[in-house]
């Protein structure tokens, strides 16, 4: 049989006279008030406008709830729609399926006023099947099963044609989603009736690929051989086959009304089983490769890619690559803070590869500063200075070559919207000495005219301007071809989205409406930081940034997507509700939430709370100074304070924010130990008195307030009347758990489809923190995966202690530890009642645990998440590394990425190890590999498809069996058991079995 792949082949025709009558069903379950619709591209279906979308009828067939819309349209009708649930009344969107826009086009040849019915399943976005519609699995993992030519067939080839008026049969359209398909494998579908195989697989109907994933197959069907038994299944080239799963799929016409003429079925997925793939986690200026300079860099990716594929992993995972040289310093090691949302990281550049033909002097030059910035951590400074003193000297010699390359020129054209402003900015940078650019004079406020003329190739200082676009073209060039690499090699590159900018940015210096710039991101209390963070971000306008239907943002995803097909979604809350603190707050304690319903003067009026100044000022009493300071109270409150009433104190206007009290009592470096001792306990206990307020004041509106994190901290709070207690405690509880949820609902499904919908990139989200009752619902509605690290329980498991990975959900990441806390190591050795209760209540082992998180603890707990339902088990590549003796000779705490609760950590770690020793490292390999082969988590349905390990010659077969042996295992081959039940090995050497303990 033929496929119908009209969409897009089909030649532009006059309007016919011609009608025929649209019939979709779709079963699903509504509550009460809630209907579904249709709304469509066309006009009939409302030109994508929900409000002006098809409303569709219930009608119950049995135990079932089907929807159904008659509608009547010209024979060469073709639209794309999806279905929404909406409001029965209003028809306000409730939330729209997942996935792709369904697309329909009327075969040529039906009646006149013959009927079509369209059958199709709704689209979850919490479908399992749903996640490989993305780019991360269709052109990636299973990139070399989808490299198939999208069949296009004249529309006249149909079987259509000749049979829509045989009225003993009936036309079927099978359609099925199927993307996980491994090279060679296609679609088929048999069942019951004659022209369907009979349940023949040899003779099956093959569909054909017509958009996407999307498979299709045209069949007629006798009338009398309904209702219709089918099932699809795969089928390779050497005919091997591979069944869906479940019970028969079945078909029938509708039971009442005219019959139909044509029946489409949209099938939704192959049922197949759930996959999962394991990934690595490793910031690139972490690694450490032979040819790098002061950290890692874009090619050593490719090796890292290797050593995934070695492993039977399908995943590497970045931190942020952005710019980040604000400072010009060792601050500006902190990835989150980006210059440009666009422009890449100097940093990550392989001097080596600048050019083919390097002299010999600055080769000699490379390898000097190589030898000299080999070091335990990275030296941010020194490694800047490197890279960029290399490459302005090779940009001298071959910068002629390059700007008239073809190359160059389609990179320049194709990125001067941002490129030139931050070629202008990086200049400015330099000449002002600060990228504040509030101090620039007159450039403090971009133009176009402004930067036509600082990027000028007539200019004075075009030159540095020039290296600028000369640094990024190297940079994207280099990039570019390690993302390629892992495409290649069917690995998942997986980036970072931060969620803010740097105040200081070229983004805020283009585009200043886009932020409120008075204002400052950050995180309320949590287990990060008891004090909150304050990242110093400006908060996004969303309004504004709405006006262009968030044309900043898409522009970010699709530059992103030029190297990554799948992305971290940095503090996904804030795309719900963003923590907002005032331009003059240092920590994060006293913010509140953007956007958010405060509590009204009126509503605790009601409940008789009224002074609000005793609970909006500091509350600063003699006591409290007594208890903070002791003997030295009267000297504090005489220089910091001036007395209101008897005993009762306020902040001097010199001292009266936290900015001002950090200030007044800042140190210099050079001062005496006990100087900056006392200074910095003092600033420490007055901020703590700073703090001490029970409600916020809104400063647009002072009859507004919102409730300071944990109240009952305070003693502002403590010394109040039960009844005062009781009505904010209950305010408290209503304002951060209950009255926001429908608001930040809403925020976030505006935001965050934008996001997804920017790109096929995958989008998993980083949802730790306080964590909205709304949030998991809408994550599961836009197909967005949720982080699940074990030693932060969230959702409904959150009063736990610890995770517990057997009952993660599949659209979950999970992970033992990550770049914001210690390493695995690093968290055993801290704390001995927590590690006790971990051994004994996760672990299940009995006795004492060990003081140290030695290889078999390690290798016991990465399984156990390996074991996870969650689709991607991704671990930090020094969780990995512990599970070899040698390498954790290191002390653990030298393995941290970040420390959150520290606003100046020195981002600097290296792995001590090189990629390429990694590569060679045959027990690590195969540990690994076995881990993810038991687990089901090589990412291939094929197993003998992974490639060998590399083995130094030294090595051979006997060796390496002795060396991967396990006790208390039990050895089962995963492909050919030998009928003895011992482990066979392949003709590379490797042990063709899996591990069952």
């Amino acid at each position: 049989m033929g496929s119908g792949g009209e969409l897009g082949a089909r030649a532009p025709q006059a309007r016919s006279s011609k009608k025929v009558y649209l019939r979709f069903r779709i079963p699903y379950y509504t509550q009460w008030g809630q209907s579904l619709a249709i709304s469509g591209s066309d006009s009939t279906l409302g030109n994508w406008n929900v409000e002006q979308s098809r409303k569709m009828t219930p009608v119950h067939e049995g135990d079932s709830l089907v929807w159904e819309l008659l509608i009547a349209v010209p024979d060469n009708f073709e639209t794309q729609y999806k279905y929404c649930l909406v409001d029965a009344g209003k028809l306000d969107l409730i939330k729209s399926e997942a996935g792709s826009r369904r697309f329909l086009t009327i075969p040529q040849g039906v009646e006149d006023e013959a009927i079509i019915d369209v059958h199709d399943s709704w689209q979850d976005g919490s479908s399992p099947d749903s996640l490989f519609t993305k780019g991360a699995f269709g052109k990636v993992i299973f990139g070399k099963g989808s490299e198939q030519k999208v069949k296009e067939i004249a529309v006249e080839t149909s079987p259509f044609a000749t049979d829509f008026s045989v009225h003993e049969s009936v036309a079927v359209r099978f359609r099925v989603n199927c993307s996980r398909l491994e090279s060679g494998q296609s679609v088929y579908v048999t069942g019951s009736a004659s022209s369907l195989s009979k349940w023949v697989n040899e003779e099956a109907v093959p569909l054909h690929r017509v958009a996407g994933s999307l498979w299709q197959a045209d069949v007629v069907i006798r009338r009398s051989e309904l209702p219709l038994k089918y099932r699809y299944f795969l089928r390779n080239k050497a005919g091997d086959v591979m069944p869906e799963l479940g019970a028969d799929r079945s078909l029938n016409l509708v039971p009442a009304g005219r019959p139909s003429a044509l029946v489409i079925v949209t099938d939704g997925y192959f049922r197949s089983r759930p996959w999962k793939g394991t990934g690595v986690a490793v910031p690139v200026f972490s690694l450490r490769s032979a040819e790098d300079v002061g950290c890692g860099e874009f090619l050593d990716l490719k090796l890292l890619v290797d050593l995934a594929v070695r492993c039977g992993m399908r995943l590497v995972q970045l931190l942020p690559i952005n710019d980040t040289s604000v400072n010009m310093m060792w601050w500006d090691s902190y990835p989150y803070s980006s210059l440009s949302v666009f422009a890449l990281h100097p940093m990550y550049l392989r001097l080596q590869a600048l050019s083919k033909k390097l002299p010999e002097d600055i080769k000699e030059e490379i390898e000097d500063w190589r030898e000299k910035l080999d070091l335990k951590e990275v030296d941010y400074e020194a490694t800047m200075k490197a890279k960029l003193t290399i490459a302005r000297k090779v940009f001298e010699l071959e910068k002629d070559e390059v700007f008239s390359s073809p190359s160059f020129q389609q990179y320049f054209d194709e990125n001067q919207g941002w490129l030139k402003p931050y070629a202008a900015f990086c200049f400015l940078r330099d000449l002002f000495g600060t990228a504040d650019h509030s101090e620039w004079g007159r450039y403090s406020s971009f133009t176009s005219d402004k930067l036509d003329r600082l990027v000028s190739p007539t200019s004075d200082h075009y030159k540095a301007i020039a290296f600028c676009y000369y640094l990024q073209y190297q940079l994207h060039t280099q990039m570019t071809e390690a993302a390629e690499y892992a495409r290649a090699n069917r690995v998942v590159l997986k980036g970072d989205l931060p969620i803010g900018v740097d105040r200081n940015s070229v983004d805020t210096w283009v585009s200043p409406a886009l932020f409120r710039m008075n204002t400052s991101t950050g995180a309320p209390p949590d287990a990060f930081d008891k004090q909150g963070q304050n990242w110093g971000f400006p908060i996004y306008n969303w309004d504004e940034m709405a006006k262009d239907n968030y044309a900043w943002w898409r522009a970010r995803l699709t530059q992103l997507s030029k190297y990554f097909s799948a992305f971290r979604i940095d503090h996904v809350l804030g795309f719900f509700r963003i923590w907002e603190l005032p331009d003059h707050a240092v920590i994060g304690l006293t913010g509140r939430f953007r956007p958010s319903i405060p509590i009204s003067a009126e509503e605790l009026e009601k409940e008789g709370i009224w002074d609000f100044n005793r609970l909006t000022e500091p509350y600063v009493r003699c006591h409290l100074l007594k208890e903070k300071f002791g003997g030295k109270w009267i000297e504090i409150a005489n220089k910091y304070f001036d007395e209101t009433q008897h005993l009762c104190y306020k902040f001097k206007e010199e001292y009266n924010t936290e900015k001002k009290i950090a200030a007044a009592l800042k140190v210099g470096e050079d001062a005496p130990e006990q100087l900056v001792k006392e200074a910095n306990e003092t600033r420490k206990r007055l901020l703590e008195l700073f703090q001490e307020v029970v409600l916020l004041k809104d400063e647009e509106n002072p009859r507004m307030f919102y409730p300071r994190y944990g109240i009952w901290e305070t003693a502002s709070f403590c010394e109040l009347d039960d009844h005062s207690k009781n009505v904010l405690k209950d305010k408290y509880e209503d304002y951060f758990y209950r009255r926001q949820e429908n608001l930040w609902r809403d925020n976030a499904l505006k935001t965050l489809r934008v996001l997804v919908n920017s790109s096929d990139m995958l989008a998993c989200g980083e949802d730790l923190g306080m964590v909205p009752a709304c949030v998991a619902p809408v994550l599961e509605e836009l197909g967005v995966l949720g982080l699940r690290v074990q030693r932060m329980p969230s959702g409904l498991r959150s009063y736990q202690e610890f995770g517990i990975p057997s009952e993660y959900e599949y659209m979950t990441v999970c992970a033992a530890s990550c770049h914001d806390t210690s390493t695995l190591r690093e968290w055993w050795e801290e704390d001995e009642q927590i590690r006790g209760r971990y051994f004994k209540d996760v672990l299940g082992f009995s006795g004492t645990a060990p003081d140290k998180c030695d290889v078999h603890i390690t290798h016991t707990i990465l399984q156990q998440h390996l074991e996870s339902p969650s689709v991607w088990a991704i671990f930090p590549l020094q969780d990995f590394m512990a599970l070899r003796e040698e390498y954790t000779k290191r002390p653990a705490k030298e393995e941290r990425i970040n420390d959150p609760s520290n606003s100046k950590h020195y981002w600097r770690f290296r792995v001590h190890v090189t990629l390429e020793k990694l590569l060679h490292d045959r027990e690590l390999i195969i540990t690994i590999r076995e881990m993810n082969v038991n687990s089901g988590r090589a990412g291939l349905t094929d197993f003998s498809q992974l490639p060998a390990p590399e083995y130094s010659d030294t090595w051979n077969k006997d060796q390496i069996d002795a060396n991967n042996s396990y006790e208390d295992a039990t050895i089962v081959d995963s492909c050919h058991a030998p009928e003895n039940g011992s482990s066979s090995v392949t003709g590379n050497g490797i042990r063709d079995h899996r591990i069952r303990v």
